[in-house]
């Protein structure tokens, strides 16, 4: 190689030494690289990744409205106060013999009441009391009168009767809406444990790259200078020697590459991570320990006991239900039903209004009878009997998707044990071909440059394609995990505190 050649690559090492400095991988302090399992890394992004918090709000949105409708079926205590009502003005004033005359007038009203009401959510009616008290000033040109009106307590009912009961539906679709959100919320911790899975794969796979592009250009770089005191010899050909002068620079410059790619996805990383230090991270690859089946009924039977899909066929078709009810209901025979008693007292002074109080009542019975819809109604119902059946269909056939669904997640995860145990194979039987490869070129019983380039290649592919093949086995558990809500390994279902969700 001429003395140009030498330079350059002497100049080569020194860059790749410098970037090596700068970008901190490799060759930080120890105690300043920060080491994660995949456990690790899991809780991390279930407790601070972006999506882990806007899932968190999106059920405390949930939670609230939840509460807002339980509150709907609670006491309603309300306040009402005018303070005051002034009225000049000139108004028609009837007098008691049919005559009629304008007459300035200039009043003054002041009310206070207190009601308190309660839903009836079987009927849809409402019970409700009340009180109050009423006090009307009366200005004159030459006097003023004051008037009180009490009442003492109001007692009634309003109920609609042969009408559609909106909170008899709400009282069975609002739980279920409630229950849902919960377990969409652990379904998306699970989603949030598949993204960082692949987070952490994707960075282990860089690092495992810079690791064999470093371990290539060192052996790349010996290989190079054996060949040219080889050649020297005469004991080579110049193609070998200028192939593995290729390959040499090959290596130096995935080198750069490698890690470039390490830096992007580490970046990347600590972003979905909201990792604020500055330490460098080492990525330990997770050990299998043990392999287990899943049954495919036993999958099957938790995905219907515990996941959101199974709650959403039942919420589907109780709002289905819910719309041919109101159209049977509503613009049909509709009568309501107003009914109240009370004590009320009127006087001109505050202590007589609440003296000896006269009995009030009030009954109130309405109907609606449409004599001529043109068939309207009937139309109605038609169109929301037609949606209930396209609805029961719609969730038959989801149903059957669902679980087969569940069955083919089942049979792909079980696949995944022969596809580790050959992926792993693999990787030995390359490392140990590769080894050997190497070791006899060393010593010169292989020339063949093309055999060792063979050698390394697929030794390079078959460590990557094990840590794919890990990848997938841990993907598709925690996939069947999120379809499931069930955890397998012990053999329990997937639980949420929710009250350190709403703290």
């Amino acid at each position: 190689m001429n003395k140009f050649a030498c330079n350059f690559l002497s100049m080569r090492r020194v860059i790749l030494l410098i970037f090596l400095i700068f970008s901190g991988i490799s060759l930080l302090p120890a105690q300043s690289v920060k080491r994660y399992t995949l456990n690790e890394v899991i809780h991390l992004a279930q407790k601070q990744s972006p999506d882990a918090l806007m899932a968190k709000h999106r059920f405390r949105k949930s939670y609230w409205q939840y509460r807002t409708f339980k509150a709907t079926y609670l006491p309603n205590l309300n306040l009402r106060a005018t303070l005051p009502d002034i009225n000049r003005s000139i108004n028609a004033i009837s007098a008691p013999d049919g005559t009629i005359s304008y007459t300035s007038q200039s009043v003054s009203n002041y009310s206070l009441g207190l009601s308190l009401n309660q839903k009836i959510g079987l009927t849809g009616g409402e019970l409700f009391v009340n009180t109050g008290l009423q006090r009307m000033d009366n200005f004159y040109t030459d006097t003023t009168t004051r008037q009180y009106l009490s009442n003492v307590i109001n007692i009634g009912i309003s109920q609609p009767i042969f009408t559609y009961n909106p909170y008899k539906w709400q009282k069975k679709i609002e739980p279920l809406k409630y229950e849902e959100a919960k377990r969409l919320y652990m379904e998306t911790n699970e989603n949030i444990a598949i993204k960082a899975i692949n987070y952490f794969f994707s960075l282990l796979t860089a690092q495992i790259e810079c690791e064999i592009a470093k371990k290539n250009y060192h052996n790349y770089d010996t290989l190079y200078k054996i060949a040219k005191g080889r050649y020297n010899l005469g004991k080579i050909a110049e193609n070998d020697l200028l192939q593995l002068q290729l390959n040499y620079l090959k290596a130096d410059a995935s080198v750069e590459q490698a890690q470039l790619a390490y830096n992007d996805k580490f970046f990347r990383f600590k972003s979905f991570l909201r990792l604020k230090d500055s330490t460098g991270i080492k990525l330990i690859p997770p050990m299998l320990t043990s392999f287990f089946n899943i049954p495919v009924s036993k999958a099957v039977e938790e995905a219907k006991l515990n996941t959101s899909a199974s709650l959403a066929f039942t919420q589907r078709l109780l709002e289905a239900a819910s719309q041919l009810n109101m159209a049977r209901m509503n613009g049909r025979f509709d009568m309501n039903l107003y009914a109240s008693f009370g004590v009320s007292q009127t006087s001109h002074t505050l202590q007589e209004a609440y003296k000896k109080p006269l009995n009030q009542e009030r009954v109130n019975m309405g109907i609606t009878l449409p004599l001529l819809d043109w068939g309207r109604a009937k139309g109605v119902i038609k169109m929301a009997e037609s949606n209930q059946e396209l609805v029961k269909t719609a969730v038959q056939q989801d149903k059957i998707d669902f679980e087969q669904n569940i069955y083919l997640k089942v049979m792909e995860f079980a696949m995944q044990k022969k596809q580790l145990a050959i992926a792993a194979k693999s990787d030995t039987v390359a490392q140990k071909r590769y080894e050997i490869t190497h070791k006899r070129y060393m010593i010169g019983m292989v020339n063949d440059v093309l055999e060792l380039n063979n050698a390394q290649i697929d030794n390079d592919n078959a460590k990557l394609n094990y840590f794919n093949t890990l990848k997938s086995y841990w993907v598709n558990y925690y996939d069947l995990r999120k379809l499931t809500l069930y955890d397998f390994q012990k053999n329990r279902p997937i639980t949420v505190n929710t009250k350190l969700l709403i703290q």
